[in-house]
C-alpha cells in the first residue's frame, strides 16, 4: 500500500455485497491448504506412500499457484475481475472434486496443479480488486480472513475423516467453492473491468535486476522463505505429529490442528489493531521471541503444554507477515515493486519446500524430528527479521 487511504465501493447496498464477497473469497482460499494436512495421513495410507510424497504434492499445488500469480495481470486485463474469479473458482471447485474422487496418486497430484492454479487466481484476483478499492484495515482483515479458513479447514477435514473419509471432506469442499463459483458467476458483471490499476506505477524507477543488488531485497527475501515455510510447515505437519507421535486422537489432534490456524487468525486480528500503539519494530521484536517460545514448547512438550505451544506460535506469528510487507516501501522505496515481488515468490517457495524436507526428516528420523527442524527454521527467521530491523533505508545509488 503506498499510504493513501484506498475508497470502498460506491454505492453503499453493493459495496457492503461486495465486502462479503471479497472476506467469503479469502476464507475460501484457506480452506483446502490446511484440510490437506488432516487429511494427509489417511490420503498416505489409501495410496500406500511414503512421507516425503507429502512434498511431492504440495509442489503441484504450488506450481500450480505460481503460474497463475505470474500471469494473473494478463488475465486480469483479458477478462477483468469479475470472470477471472467466475472461472478460477469454478476452477478450484472442479479440481477438488477431483481429489475426493482420484483413483491413484499420480491422478491426485494432476488435481493438485489445477487447486494451485485455481488459487493463484483467486489469490491474485481478490488482491488486486481489494488493493484498488478498499482501506488498510480491510486488507489487514481480508488476510486474516484467510486465517479463518485455514482455521475452519483442519475442523471440516477433521469431522469427515472421523464419520467418513478424506475423500467425503474433498467432495464438501469442493460443494463450498462450486457454491462460491455460482455467486461470482452471477455478479461477474458487477465487479468491472477494470482492478484500479495506476499505469504510472508500471514504469519501475529502478530495474528488477539492480533491486537483486541490494543486500537489504535478499535479506527480507529470506526471512519470508523462512518465515512462510515455518508457518505451513507447523500448520500440515501438527496433524501428524499429534496422532502418530504422541498419541492425540482424531478428534483432539484436528482440534489443536485447526487452533493453529484460529490462533493465526486472531492474532492478525488483535495485534494488527494494536501496532500503531505499539509500533511496527517493537511489535515485530515481540513476535519473533513470542513465536521462538511457543515452537520451543511444541518441540519439547514439558508437562503436555505442546498443544499450547502450537496456539503462542500462531497467535504470536499472526503480525509478522503483514508487518514486513508494510515495512517495504519505506525500506527500499524505489526498489519496493520489485522487491515485493521477490518476497511473494519466495513467501510460496518457503511454503514449499519447508514441509517437503520436513517429510523428507519423516522418513529418515521420524516425525517427532519435525518440531525440532521447524524451530531451527523459526530461529534462523528471527535472526535475518532482527538484522533487517537494525539496517537503514537504502537509498538509490546505494547497492548494499
Amino acid at each position: 500500500m503506498d499510504g493513501r487511504e484506498q475508497v470502498s465501493i460506491k454505492a453503499p447496498a453493493v459495496g457492503m455485497f461486495m465486502l462479503l464477497l471479497l472476506y467469503l473469497g479469502f476464507v475460501s482460499i484457506g480452506l483446502p491448504d490446511a484440510a490437506f494436512g488432516v487429511a494427509w495421513p489417511s490420503l498416505r495410507d489409501a495410496f500406500a506412500l511414503p512421507q516425503s510424497q507429502f512434498g511431492v504434492a504440495l509442489a503441484f499445488i504450488g506450481a500450480g499457484f505460481l503460474v497463475a500469480s505470474s500471469f494473473a495481470g494478463r488475465f486480469l486485463a483479458a477478462m477483468g475481475v469479475g470472470r477471472l474469479l467466475a472461472l478460477a473458482t469454478t476452477i478450484t471447485g472442479i479440481a477438488l472434486a477431483g481429489f475426493a474422487l482420484a483413483p491413484g496418486w499420480p491422478a491426485f497430484l494432476a488435481f493438485g496443479l489445477l487447486v494451485g492454479f485455481g488459487g493463484g487466481a483467486i489469490d491474485s484476483g481478490l488482491n488486486a480488486y481489494a488493493a484498488s478499492r478498499l482501506s488498510a484495515r480491510h486488507m489487514n482483515w481480508l488476510h486474516a480472513a484467510f486465517g479463518l479458513g485455514a482455521g475452519l479447514g483442519p475442523f471440516a477435514m477433521t469431522a469427515a475423516v472421523g464419520l467418513a473419509s478424506w475423500r467425503f471432506g474433498y467432495g464438501a469442499l469442493a460443494l463450498v467453492m462450486l457454491a462460491l463459483a455460482t455467486l461470482f458467476v452471477v455478479t461477474r458483471g458487477v465487479w468491472g473491468t477494470a482492478v484500479g490499476h495506476d499505469a504510472a506505477a508500471d514504469e519501475a524507477s529502478i530495474s528488477a535486476g539492480q533491486a537483486m543488488r541490494i543486500g537489504l531485497v535478499w535479506l527480507q527475501v529470506f526471512a519470508f522463505f523462512t518465515y512462510v515455510g515455518a508457518e505451513i510447515s507447523l500448520g500440515q505437519w501438527t496433524y501428524a505429529i499429534l496422532t502418530e507421535s504422541r498419541g492425540y486422537s482424531i478428534e483432539m489432534a484436528g482440534f489443536w490442528a485447526g487452533a493453529f490456524w484460529l490462533a493465526l487468525f486472531a492474532g492478525r486480528i488483535i495485534l494488527g489493531a494494536l501496532a500503531e500503539r505499539i509500533g511496527a519494530e517493537r511489535l515485530l521484536r515481540i513476535a519473533v521471541l513470542g513465536a521462538f517460545v511457543g515452537y520451543v514448547l511444541f518441540a519439547v512438550d514439558p508437562a503436555g503444554l505442546g498443544p499450547a505451544g502450537l496456539v503462542i506460535a500462531g497467535f504470536m506469528l499472526a503480525p509478522i507477515f503483514p508487518l514486513l510487507m508494510h515495512r517495504t516501501p519505506r525500506m527500499l522505496g524505489l526498489a519496493a515493486p520489485h522487491a515485493i515481488g521477490f518476497q511473494v515468490s519466495a513467501a510460496m517457495l518457503g511454503g514449499i519446500v519447508t514441509p517437503a524436507v520436513a517429510g523428507i526428516i519423516a522418513d529418515n528420523m521420524g516425525l517427532a524430528a519435525i518440531p525440532y527442524f521447524l524451530l531451527g527454521v523459526v530461529v534462523i527467521n528471527g535472526i535475518l527479521i532482527v538484522i533487517c530491523l537494525g539496517m537503514p533505508p537504502w537509498r538509490a545509488g546505494r547497492e548494499g
